[in-house]
């Protein structure tokens, strides 16, 4: 089946998906009241949930953050559209657990103890640098709102398989409201009730998500003969020569020559996963380290589901599904295996699939701007009332550029900026993972890093070709290997070059080094100790440490 505009309204399908939309709004209303303080005007509970999340929670919170809405979406898609090569996902997700085991608890102690809200917070007091914080406040809000916008792509992907939004001829008003309600309602009961809507909701999120892999792995292999006949196929498929590149479009199993991209671009995109704001809010968020420390064991459980969500796009292939969006592959995989009322559940796990993760990632945005560029650099002096009402505005105004995003631009330049997010993001390791363990490098030279890892990975980006266009492919020739490799990690290899050179420069020429506001029992501190180090001066005790 070919999909180029919707063919009717689903009416079942989207009656389900209304319904289920309709209960996570008012879950979402409602979880203003849920574990409320007394004083819920300040970051730490409109932003961080009052930090009172317990594992269970924090398991769903963390689930629904990292696996969205474009998850399910584009990893088969990936698979669709050229095989084995969309697999890195899986390992990467894999490689990521005991990574961040050995850093995310240190982070969530040394903020506990000081009151971070942010990682440009931990990094200001850290390395007493304001210059450096504001540079990874950018880059995380950078590399998020295109990551908003891809939430946003999802939703509209499901509504156009259901025939939602008047067809290609209709105004754009009518073509594109349903998209404009469910974000307003996302943007209201996330200005209502902060952290805590995301993770609510995030039960029912994942639940049906669980429901759907579950269903739907059993399901339309019965449906297509079996997985042997998919694998037959889809090999047949992927072998077929593309007119236009003189290429097969795919393979079961990667080449040789593409063993290079696939490793560092897994071991790239593990580094990065946890460094991004809305990984690191819902990290915050837990009330102890313990909370972390159990996760990180048992969040792997989501990379089975991932696994199993991937072998979907071989299941498009070996169904026949033909889309011009290779997004819309695997609705329309749904729409066209499932009874209509089950196609209204996997849609609805889609859809609030992608309102959960775009609240966390506002929310993480909104922070990192009011903590680290408008208290640090507009209004040092602003009260907790006055950050929580600034963050939530900010918020607002973040979910609003998302939107514009996706109504105004073409999809593929919300996907390459999202990809772009992934090279940024891994160019704040040497600041965020490297300062959770040592001193010894430079403020100046960590900044000077940073400025080159984000100049040489966007530049390189830019000049490689993707699948689909001229620019903002992933993978490039990595220098003095000969190899094609992930452009991220190249990009990060020559950050750690700058910043080792220039630190024994700068050091041996006497170059003036912040002031270190954290101490070595800082960071394995856990929720029973000392809220406020006493290192910190007065005034700065509940609020930001100095750095100045």
């Amino acid at each position: 089946m070919t999909l180029s505009a919707p063919h009717g309204v689903n009416g079942v399908a989207l009656t389900v998906f209304i319904v289920f939309f309709l209960a996570v709004t008012v879950m979402g209303f409602l979880a203003a009241k849920w574990r409320r303080a007394e004083n819920a005007n300040n970051l730490d509970e409109w932003g961080l949930g009052g930090r009172s999340f317990g594992t269970w929670i924090t398991w769903f919170l963390l689930g629904g953050d990292l696996y969205t809405a474009y998850t399910f979406v584009a990893v088969p898609a990936a698979i669709y559209a050229g095989g084995a090569a969309g697999f890195f996902a899986v390992p990467y997700t894999i490689l990521c657990y005991p990574l961040v085991f050995t850093f995310l608890p240190r982070l969530w102690s040394v903020a506990h103890k000081h009151g971070y809200v942010t990682s440009s917070d931990f990094v200001r007091g850290r390395f007493g640098s304001r210059g450096l914080s504001l540079a990874l406040a950018l880059t995380g809000i950078l590399a998020t709102m295109p990551y908003i916008a891809l939430q946003l792509v999802g939703i509209q992907a499901v509504l156009d398989v259901m025939g939602v939004g008047g067809g290609a001829n209709a105004n754009w008003f009518v073509k594109d409201l349903p998209l404009l309600i469910a974000f307003g309602v996302l943007a209201a009961y996330t200005y209502s009730s902060g952290l805590r809507a995301p993770a609510l909701i995030a039960f029912v999120k994942d639940t049906l998500i669980y429901i759907v892999i579950a269903v739907a792995i059993i399901y339309i292999p019965i449906k297509l003969g079996g997985f042997g006949e998919i694998f037959s196929k889809s090999g047949h498929a992927f072998a077929a020569v593309n007119p236009a590149t003189g290429l097969p479009r795919g393979s079961l199993v990667t080449g040789p020559q593409a063993q290079w991209a696939y490793a560092t671009l897994a071991l790239g995109s593990a580094m990065a996963l946890f460094l991004y704001p809305h990984s690191v809010t819902a990290v915050l968020s837990s009330k102890n380290r313990n909370v972390i420390r159990r996760n990180t064991t048992i969040l792997p459980l989501y990379s089975l589901m991932l696994g199993l969500l991937a072998l979907l796009g071989f299941m498009a292939v070996a169904a026949g599904i033909k889309v011009k969006n290779g997004q819309l592959a695997i609705p329309q995989l749904f729409a066209n295996m499932f009874p209509d009322w089950f196609t209204g559940v996997a849609f609805a796990a889609i859809g609030i699939g992608a309102l959960v993760p775009a609240a966390i990632m506002s929310i993480a945005a909104a922070n990192l701007f009011t903590r680290n560029i408008y208290k640090d650099f507009v209004r040092p002096d602003a009260s907790p009332e006055h950050e929580a009402k600034v963050s939530k505005l900010a918020s607002l105004l973040v979910k609003v550029g998302a939107l514009v995003f996706v109504l105004t631009m073409d999809k593929t330049v919300a996907i390459n900026f999202q990809l772009l997010g992934g090279i940024w993001i891994l160019q704040t390791v040497p600041a965020l993972v490297g300062g959770l363990f040592t001193r010894w490098p430079h403020r100046w030279a960590l900044l000077a890093g940073w400025a080159v890892g984000m100049g040489y990975g966007t530049w390189r980006a830019y000049e490689t070709p993707s699948a689909t266009q001229d620019h903002f492919g992933n993978t490039n020739l990595i220098p003095f290997i000969g190899e094609k490799g992930y452009i991220g990690l190249t990009a990060f290899v020559l950050n750690v070059l700058v910043v080792v050179v220039l630190t024994f420069v700068l050091k041996a020429v006497g170059a003036p080094d912040g002031v270190d506001r954290t101490s070595a029992s800082d960071y394995t501190a856990d929720a029973g100790d000392p809220g406020v180090s006493p290192d910190l001066p007065p005034a700065t005790a509940g609020a930001v440490p100095g750095g100045h």
